[in-house]
């Protein structure tokens, strides 16, 4: 009884495993995620100076802001 039980702990381990593996293998190919408002980056451009990593982060934030913001309860 033991055995069976172990048996079928092994075999949803190893599901989840390929299931991890698959999905994590697809979003390495993904493009990357398009932040409404800010530029997507060329698909060549691989190497990218940091001040402007900086504004892109700062862009995507802004943006994300933009989008979130709430009305005042007053």
């Amino acid at each position: 009884m033991r055995g069976l039980g172990l048996i079928g702990l092994v075999l949803v381990l190893a599901i989840v495993g390929l299931v991890a593996k698959k999905q994590m293998s697809s979003m390495a190919s993904s493009a990357q995620p398009s932040v409404p408002g800010v530029a997507a980056p060329a698909a060549g451009d691989a190497r990218m100076n940091p001040q402007q990593v900086q504004q892109q982060v700062k862009e995507a934030l802004d943006a994300a802001v933009k989008t979130r913001q709430m009305p005042d309860d007053n």
